[in-house]
């Protein structure tokens, strides 16, 4: 059935991935995970709330020992980001001495992700790493060093796949485009 064009608040968006490919975008990182941490047993830290969506089918891939930790920040208002990282939720988890993977939905300007490894690297982790579903390689302002993404795309506002407006849009399967 082919998608249709969906509407969030005052926003039109139309179909832009399906199902599918974020599936098979989502086994890519999962594969890569897995053959560079056999034998470790990595702390996935998520990065909520666009990331849960992503961070479920991930970790139904990952077949490593492994834990899952949970932040939550926020930098964006409606669809652009406000410049400013706010943590709302901290890590609890003491990660001195241990292999962490970000797990992101986005990286657009890098800001965000700075900002945590910047809090997570000065907890002294092993190691330290990120896997992010989506990065607009053209809006990016930082050096990241991304080591795990999914899909590079255009400078788009997208939601779905746990992408949202103002609230409105996590739910879908599919990823939509503002139009």
């Amino acid at each position: 059935m082919p998608l249709s064009t969906i509407s969030l608040h005052d926003k039109q968006f139309a179909p832009y991935l399906t199902a599918s490919q974020i599936t098979a975008a989502v086994r890519e990182v999962a594969a890569s995970i897995n053959r560079d941490y056999a034998g470790k047993q990595p702390l996935f830290v998520a990065v909520l709330n666009g990331s849960f969506m992503f961070v479920a089918d991930l970790l139904k891939e990952i077949q490593l020992p492994c834990e899952i930790a949970f932040i939550r920040v926020a930098s964006y208002e409606g669809t652009a980001s406000t410049g400013t990282v706010r943590e709302i939720m901290g890590l609890q988890e003491d990660v001195a001495g241990r292999d962490l993977i970000i797990l992101e939905d986005i990286v657009d300007t890098g800001h965000t992700m700075k900002s945590l490894l910047e809090l997570l690297q000065a907890k002294k982790p092993a190691s330290l790493e990120v896997a992010t579903l989506f990065l607009k390689p053209e809006c990016l302002q930082h050096e990241l060093g991304l080591r795990y993404v999914g899909l590079s795309i255009p400078n788009d506002f997208i939601v779905g796949y746990g992408l949202d407006y103002d609230g409105l849009g996590r739910n879908y399967p599919d990823v939509y485009t503002a139009v």
